[in-house]
């Protein structure tokens, strides 16, 4: 009986180390990210949903705010801007406005509130016709998200939670590209693999039942929405807190950063191509006053320049010394974001940019964004991404599902065991490299699937050790 106990063993050992390793790494990886970081991914695909249709949203919920009651010729944004200010007293002068971008739409008249959270402003919105107030409303940020929109977004990036939320974004954001690789990587495996049943790769097959069915969808489901979650988390990624800085530095290092306006007036001299640019006659407003004639001043002369689209928001200076700054912010195809500095005491521009001259990466960026926010073609791109994120969340609900009908009775028995225990020591290094490179750039996910591979290696020397010991 001695003698024939190491044969066993013996063979164990040796199928123990497979034939491949990384394949199995592959659903090993996607597997565990999929439990582990599973829920953090659903709440971001569910909120972001939300999200998608927040634009169209809005125009219902706040109609009588964004719509004017007449569609006549609007007044002078003097006017407009005075109406605002006699709403909200105590002298207060805006530090935006935004002109009505279209016929039958309202002004905003954007002002300074301590009551309100950091980035927000209290929005007075102004029929142009007759400069009657439509509303007062807080508005955030530069796309001037409403209430509404606002509160998902805020769900969405940090879970009302501030900075410290903003750590699940960027996990649920970059593991939501790993995951999604992993997932076509094995389907890649699986289709080359296949004689048969390719179809069922594409679209589940109706005659399976219990795993093979949750597994049908689950595969199905995935490969008609792989690109878009890649895209998905490499735009989500952009706007994370440690690996976004890193993109901006990485791109600032190679010349293809955003380009940005100059305000300062460096003691009234006016500087840039289009210095000495006068757009009207006669006296000109004081520099750095937000006088509203003013407003319809340097709009004017802008609009003589380089600012042509109908959405438009108008700075005052927000300290001596300071530039006035008209910028479009039209973010629909083709994007107008245009933006032009002007010395109001002598009407004179001092710096411009222009889209057009932006480097690829600017506007890829750019692009990459307004897509992320449905923006870019209205509501065909809102259902593209609510889609998207319904079926991200679907995937998730199904990987659960699929692990709940195979769940371990002892250990992890769901996902192959030893992935990387029987690995060369050069695919073990080479795996962990690409995990610090990753790390690098994107610390929550880098670090995390570093730690995954030394957990794994360790647990296989162990399991390998286990079943060799006499």
């Amino acid at each position: 009986m001695t003698a024939t106990t190491p044969a066993p063993a013996t063979a164990t050992s040796s199928s123990a180390r497979p034939r491949g390793w990384f394949t199995p790494l592959l659903r090993r990886l996607h597997f565990f990210a999929g439990i582990l970081v599973g829920p953090f991914i659903f709440v971001a695909a569910v909120s972001g949903a939300l999200y998608a249709v927040t634009p169209t949203l809005e125009k219902v919920l706040y109609a009588h705010e964004l719509t004017a009651a007449s569609d006549a010729p609007a007044l002078p944004l003097a006017r407009q801007i005075d109406a605002a200010e006699a709403v909200v007293g105590d002298g207060s002068t805006p530090v935006a406005v935004r002109p009505a971008p279209e016929a039958g739409a309202t002004t905003r008249v954007m002002f300074a509130d301590e009551t309100l959270p950091e980035s927000t402003t209290r929005a007075i919105f102004v029929d142009p016709a007759t400069a009657e107030i439509r509303g007062d409303l807080p508005a955030y940020g530069t796309s001037g998200a409403l209430p509404l929109r606002h509160w998902i977004s805020d769900l969405h990036r940090s879970l009302h939670l501030g900075d410290v939320g903003r750590w699940y974004s960027e996990l649920a954001a970059s593991w939501l590209g790993i995951v999604a690789l992993a997932g076509l990587g094995l389907w890649i495996g699986r289709f080359v693999r296949s004689r048969r049943g390719r179809r069922d790769l594409l679209r589940p097959n109706p005659r399976h039942t219990g795993y093979r069915r949750l597994s049908g969808w689950h595969t199905s489901v995935g490969i008609w929405v792989v690109l878009g979650a890649v895209f998905l988390s490499a735009t989500g990624i952009t706007w994370s807190t440690f690996a976004g800085a890193h993109v901006s530095d990485l791109r600032a290092a190679v010349g293809e950063g955003t380009p940005a306006l100059t305000t300062s007036l460096d003691g009234g001299a006016a500087a840039g191509e289009h210095a000495g640019h006068a757009g009207h006659g006669g006296s000109a407003p004081s520099a750095g006053s937000a006088d509203p004639a003013t407003f319809d001043a340097v709009l004017a002369l802008a609009r003589q320049v380089n600012v042509d689209s109908g959405d438009v928001e108008i700075k005052p200076p927000a300290a001596a010394g300071k530039a006035w700054v008209v910028q479009e912010i039209h973010r629909s195809f083709p994007t107008e974001v245009d933006a032009v500095a002007i010395d109001a005491s002598r009407m004179q521009v001092t710096d411009r940019i222009d889209f057009a001259d932006f480097p690829l990466l600017a506007k890829l960026s750019r692009w990459g964004v307004d897509l992320h926010m449905g923006t870019m073609f209205g509501l065909a791109n809102q259902l593209v991404l609510l889609s998207l994120a319904l079926g991200i969340a679907a995937l998730v609900a199904l990987g659960y599902a699929m692990w709940w009908k195979r769940r371990p009775t002892r250990g992890l028995a769901a996902a192959p065991a030893r992935a990387l225990g029987g690995a060369p020591w050069w695919g073990i290094a080479m795996v962990l490299a690409v995990a610090i490179a990753i790390g690098l750039f994107l610390p929550l996910v880098g670090y995390t699937l570093a730690a995954f591979v030394v957990i794994d290696v360790l647990l296989g020397w162990r399991a390998r050790r286990a079943v060799t010991r006499p």
